[in-house]
């Protein structure tokens, strides 16, 4: 019997849990729902507005010939690699190139002939340096350009 008396007393300790579960839940998609509309209202017409808005190309302004540099590449043969920076109007005066066939040098070290041979790769190369290039020259290198690429 005493089995009896404890059941009651399970269901009894049941019944509040039961209870709360609705409240927890209709809690938690509420807070789901104000969340979404805060981004919605506050967050997404910004996001539409920049996306709307492209940001306009600068202007070109000088073009800063770099000296070319020699590159060791792989298998002993090397890369003899010139350099131009297109500046743009907005730069108060021509670049200090160093920083950029600093980046060539990183960018090109170590690649095969072979590989270097492949337009598809050298035009991802190069724009992966005109990347960096960007990054180090904030609003005054919109562009790169090589005069020189020979390999051997």
């Amino acid at each position: 019997m005493p089995a009896k008396t404890a059941a009651p007393a399970d269901a009894e300790a049941e019944a509040p849990k039961k209870k709360k579960l609705p409240l927890l839940l209709g809690g938690v998609v509420a807070l789901v729902a104000v969340g979404a509309g805060a981004w919605f209202f506050v967050l997404a017409p910004g996001d539409a507005e920049a996306a709307a808005e492209p940001e306009p190309e600068p202007e070109k302004g000088e073009v800063v010939p770099l000296e070319p540099v020699s590159i060791n590449l792989a298998n002993g043969s090397y890369l003899r690699l010139g350099l131009a920076l297109q500046q743009t109007v907005d730069a108060a005066e021509a670049v200090d190139g160093s920083e950029a066939l600093d980046l060539a040098i990183k960018t090109f070290s170590g690649r095969t002939t072979e590989e270097l041979a492949k337009p598809e790769v050298r035009d991802q190369l190069k724009e992966e340096l005109l990347g960096e290039v960007e990054e180090a020259y904030p609003d005054e290198v919109m562009e790169i350009y090589f005069t020189e690429f020979v390999t051997q």
